[in-house]
Order: C-alpha cells, then sequence, then structure tokens
C-alpha cells in the first residue's frame, strides 16, 4: 500500500443530492462534531469545500482524527447523521493508527533513519545535541521536562531545514534551475510541493527518514522546476538526479506512515 493510501484510505462517500438552500445551521455550525461509537466518542473535523457534491470521510493520520467533508449548501444534521452512520468506519480506521510517540526522555527517535534514545539532562547547559557512545545513539536535551517536547522538535525542524536547503541546491545546479524560496512545514498530505513561481514546500518528517529518502524528495521538487509534470521527461530527470530513487520510493510506500506518529503538530515555517 502506498504512503498516499495509507494516510488517506479510500473514504466513505455519502449521497450526492443536496438541498438548494443553506440551512440557518450553517452560519454558527461548529468546526468539529463528537460521534460516540461502541463507548467511545470521537472527533471529527467539518470541511465545507465549493466542488464537493457529496459527503465524504477521511481519516488524518498526522491530527488523529477524521475529516468530514461535506457540500457548500449541505446542513450540520445531514452531516451529523452522514458520520453516526459510519461511526464503525471511523473508529476501524483511526484504531489502525500507530501509537503516538510523543518525544519524551526515553522515547526513540528515527533521526536520519537511525534510531536515537532521547535522554533528559536537565542539569546540563544547551539545548539539544547528540552523542554516540556505549549507550547508543543518544539525542541529549536539556531544560525542564515539560519543554523536552517542543526543543526536540524545534532541533528536528533546524536539522530538516538545513538537510533539505542543501540537497535542493545542489540538485538544482545540477539541472541550472532556480529556487525562489524553501519551506519546511509540517505538511500531511503530501511530502513535498513546488509551485510554478519556483517556490518547495518539504514536510519536516523527512529527517526521520534515511538521507536516501530525503535525498529523493529534493531531487523530486527539484526536477518539477524543470517539468512542472509527471511526464517520462520528468522521471528521466529524477532518476538523473537521483539513481535510486525506487528504492526510496519503496521505503515510503513500507514506512511513510509511521512518521506521523512521532511528536506533535508544529507550526509552519519558512527557510
Amino acid at each position: 500500500m502506498s504512503w498516499r493510501a495509507w494516510l488517506f484510505p479510500e473514504p466513505v462517500h455519502g449521497p450526492g443530492k443536496q438541498s438548494r438552500k443553506p440551512s440557518s445551521e450553517q452560519s454558527g455550525a461548529p468546526l468539529t462534531i463528537d460521534i460516540p461509537f461502541d463507548g467511545s466518542t470521537y472527533r471529527v473535523r467539518l470541511r465545507r469545500h465549493p466542488r464537493a457534491r457529496r459527503y465524504t470521510l477521511r481519516v488524518d493520520a498526522a491530527a488523529r482524527d477524521a475529516i468530514l467533508t461535506m457540500p457548500t449548501r449541505g446542513t450540520l444534521k445531514a452531516a451529523r447523521d452522514f458520520a453516526l452512520k459510519h461511526g464503525g468506519w471511523i473508529a476501524a480506521r483511526l484504531s489502525r493508527l500507530p501509537k503516538a510517540a510523543p518525544f519524551a526522555d526515553g522515547a526513540v527517535v528515527p533521526l536520519r533513519g537511525v534510531p536515537h534514545r532521547i535522554e533528559h539532562r536537565p542539569a546540563m547547559r544547551g539545548t539539544v545535541w547528540t552523542e554516540t557512545g556505549e549507550a547508543g545513539n543518544l539525542l541529549c536535551v536539556t531544560g525542564g521536562a515539560p519543554h523536552i517536547d517542543r526543543r526536540i522538535a524545534d532541533f528536528l525542524k533546524r536539522e530538516a531545514r538545513r538537510d533539505l536547503d542543501a540537497a535542493s541546491r545542489r540538485h538544482a545546479r545540477s539541472i541550472g534551475v532556480t529556487i525562489k524560496r524553501i519551506s519546511v512545514r509540517d505538511q500531511t498530505s503530501r511530502w513535498g510541493s513546488c509551485s510554478s513561481s519556483g517556490a518547495l514546500s518539504y514536510s519536516w518528517r523527512l529527517i526521520l527518514t534515511p538521507p536516501l529518502v530525503l535525498d529523493y524528495l529534493a531531487a523530486h521538487e527539484v526536477a518539477h522546476l524543470a517539468e512542472l509534470n509527471h511526464s517520462p521527461r520528468f522521471w528521466r530527470l529524477v532518476r538523473q538526479l537521483a539513481p535510486e530513487f525506487e528504492r526510496a520510493k519503496t521505503w515510503l510506500g513500507t514506512h511513510g506512515g509511521e512518521l506521523h506518529r512521532y511528536g506533535g503538530p508544529m507550526s509552519e515555517d519558512e527557510i
């Protein structure tokens, strides 16, 4: 199963026919609804989409909740009824998500694909650094315990920014294209993207993958600066930049979904 299919399993669809006039409920409709099923309650986020013709459900692995997309003229009652009808689907999909792994003392984080155990050293100066010794690979963090998650997350994001910037600019020089801007965010629907203006955007979670995978994603997006499509010419360019890109794609297909279980949501940032 591909990483995209794992993150966003085949959505459940509702009937497409909607009322012609929006309900008065819409103006005050909540952003989320709680759906009970089998003794548990599941949070469902509501989103209206102008092109939606029916109600659909999907699971957001990063936020660990469900998203219900509804037509602009849909009603809150219809959305709630649809979610209640598919409570079993919601529960089953959420139960399949890998167990969350917050950044805490003793937790193991795959920095550049290599397991590192977080070790809290509150009495030492500094912020976050790596060590390798008899205890194995360590990710050392100072400060109070409540700040461990944020400090580790900030460190990983800085490392991702550095690696992705270096790889992207190296590939861009190789084929003679110009990068306008590089952003590193916690995007969930894709690992990277390239705009027609020359701006590249990546998921910071690529720092959790082996270097081969991060390099492939950088090559993929840089190749789009020359070919903003997925034509045979584009894939030939990707192969030129990253000869082992098929191995990287296989790794993402097998392990990509698990990357979203580490830490908590992070705010967007740019290089």
